[in-house]
């Protein structure tokens, strides 16, 4: 693996990167170190200027935020009538029974159908085969979530080819396929209404972790920063809400292929503030036929640190294996019997 050791500490801080201008003819060279320390240290990144409109992500927020809003006994009907867990409205709960986070998730395509008429190879359809949940409450809703997951994709299609920039390698050294294959979701956080323990380590909302997407697409709400990345040391830093940026994490599948010269951005969620808290994900994950492994020029002489992970099988066994690690007994028998699935949670005082 070959390691950047030119960066200043104080790199491992999140930088804000105006993408547009980061991609033009002649861009920054200090901007470029400066994203090239951060993939390094951090894998977390805010870029503005990002081609995603304003309008457009308002709309689509409002929109979600109004079914989110919904008394629980209506949100109930929107959860997965299979039990999937990446469709639908889901919560759970702490190990205390607390309310610890709502989502929202949708998937790529509706059916096997449209995923093949996007092009989507035939020994992948099945992961379509479980259909979304249309609130029909907010008829929209659909148009708006493609609308977005299409300026996100292409958000994160141009952060690769930045990366690629800072790194001195043409874009074409990442083997981007597509279609590629993107999961989207959204979290709720709620504001923290337990006594305070007075660390962030006992009032976690989601706890930390990298994703193993190529490249998260994430843009924050809320009033105050709740989301924070680790640092090279272990100590963690808040990722600020900056009004119009947009949040990139480095996911794992580009540290493999960079052989860990960039670095998966671990984050996790804090509780606190005095509104519920809010974030919009995609992930992408590359072309569903994808190899993701260490790239020979990322290895050179030395040897490759990761393995082979082969994106459409992984995400053909994405289910099974997140029921295995996180399932509850009860989700997990639903699961098998292809009923919905609501977690009980304690009702707030």
């Amino acid at each position: 693996m070959t390691t950047d050791t030119s960066a200043p500490t104080e790199a491992a801080a999140v930088p804000v990167i105006d993408l547009e201008l980061a991609l033009a003819a002649d861009p920054d060279s200090a901007e470029l170190a400066r994203l090239r320390a951060a993939g390094a240290q951090l894998g977390i990144i805010q870029v503005v200027n990002h081609g995603v409109p304003l309008e457009l992500i308002e709309a689509f927020h409002r929109s979600i935020g109004r079914i989110l809003a919904l008394p629980r006994e209506e949100k109930e009907h929107l959860a997965s009538p299979t039990a999937h867990p990446f469709r639908g409205w889901r919560q759970w709960p702490d190990d205390f029974g607390r309310l610890e986070l709502e989502r929202f998730s949708i998937g790529q395509f509706d059916d096997p159908a449209a995923a093949a008429a996007a092009g989507v190879p035939a020994q992948y359809l099945e992961l379509f085969a479980h259909a979304n949940v249309w609130p029909p409450q907010e008829p929209q809703l659909r148009e708006l979530a493609d609308a977005y997951r299409a300026a996100s994709l292409d958000v994160a299609r141009r952060v690769l080819s930045l990366y690629a920039r800072a790194l001195g390698v043409p874009v074409e050294t990442f083997p981007w396929q597509t279609p590629e294959y993107t999961t989207f979701v959204v979290n709720d956080y709620p504001t923290w209404t337990h006594p305070d323990s007075g660390t962030d380590e006992e009032k976690l909302l989601l706890l930390e972790h990298a994703d193993n997407s190529v490249l998260t697409v994430l843009h924050q709400e809320g009033d105050y920063a709740g989301l924070q990345g680790q640092r090279p040391d272990g100590s963690w830093v808040p990722v600020p809400i900056v009004p119009g940026a947009l949040q990139v994490f480095t996911g794992s599948l580009l540290t493999r292929w960079t052989n860990g010269l960039l670095t998966a951005g671990r984050h996790r969620v804090v509780a606190g503030g005095t509104v519920t808290r809010r974030s919009t994900a995609l992930f992408v994950y590359g072309g569903f036929d994808t190899v993701v492994e260490p790239l020979e020029r990322f290895v050179g002489d030395g040897e490759a640190e990761f393995g082979a992970y082969h994106v459409g099988r992984e995400a053909l066994g994405s289910v099974e294996d997140y029921l295995q690690v996180f399932g509850r007994p009860e989700q997990v028998a639903a699961w098998q019997a292809g009923r919905p699935y609501v977690a009980a949670v304690e009702e707030p005082a």
